[in-house]
């Protein structure tokens, strides 16, 4: 049986700084709850809108691979690795910093630029800071789950080194579509527009869920409905292994 927590709205934490509105949908920065970390390999969601003109100055990340989706308007990136990319609405972008990096990200236009930057933790560390970009068509998650980033070889997604699957759906009325169980994982989905139910469980706009899948997840549309879903790995496990926590004594 699916374990479905739906987190409303309202309950993200929300950051004006003027030129960025955001919302952290994890602990980041400024904003710490012991009790919301991560989600499986999800360490960080967050919803950020920057005014024209205005953006994140020069910045270092390292051992994460972060991504982000583009839904309106765009920003120009340029990081330590020599690129220097526009991602405009529609593409995703992937950054593995691996042992280290610097990057800034700046809306050069005269409209606002909305973009999801999502993290994961990598499945292996010290690896080489790479880099990857593609751009999508709307018509291609249309009515169905489509991959936009992986770690699991699925051919035409921006790749990083997890194994989770970063997928966008668009649903009309009506439509549905179903993840498959897989034990030992887990899904995160984010409603960025209208109205679904997961499982029978209804979300509206800006809400998301948190599920422990055991069974095949039902995503309806009860009205036109655009998502973000992250299907990860559980994190169970992570930490100690049974024959550590047996302990040992020394003479």
């Amino acid at each position: 049986m699916n374990t479905i927590e739906i987190i409303r709205a309202d309950r993200r934490h929300f950051s004006d700084f003027g030129w960025l509105k955001t919302y952290w949908l994890f602990s980041f920065s400024s904003y710490f709850d012991p009790r919301n970390i991560q989600f499986g390999a999800l360490r960080v969601f967050n919803d950020d809108v920057v005014e024209p003109g205005m953006g994140f100055p020069t910045h270092p990340h390292e051992e994460m691979e972060i991504v982000t989706l583009v839904l309106d308007g765009e920003m120009t990136h340029e990081d330590s690795m020599g690129n220097k990319n526009v991602i405009r609405a529609g593409d995703v972008q992937r950054m593995s910093a691996g042992t280290g990096l610097t990057h800034s990200e700046f809306n050069l236009t005269q409209t606002p630029a909305h973009f999801y930057q999502i993290w994961l933790f990598p499945d292996k560390k010290g690896l080489r800071p790479t880099y990857d970009q593609r751009t999508f068509a709307p018509a291609e998650w249309k009515n169905r789950l489509f991959p936009v980033a992986s770690g699991q070889n699925i051919p035409g997604a921006v790749t990083f080194h997890m194994d989770a699957t970063i997928y966008r759906c668009d649903l009309d009325k009506g439509k549905e579509v179903t993840l498959k169980s897989t034990a030992g994982r887990r899904v995160f989905v984010y409603l960025t527009k209208g109205r679904l139910s997961v499982n029978g469980r209804p979300m509206a706009t800006q809400d998301q869920a948190r599920i422990d899948i055991e069974e095949p997840l039902v995503l309806s549309a009860s009205e036109w409905a655009e998502m973000i879903l992250i299907d990860v790995p559980s994190c169970k496990g992570w930490g100690y292994s049974s024959e550590t926590l047996q302990g040992e004594k020394r003479k």
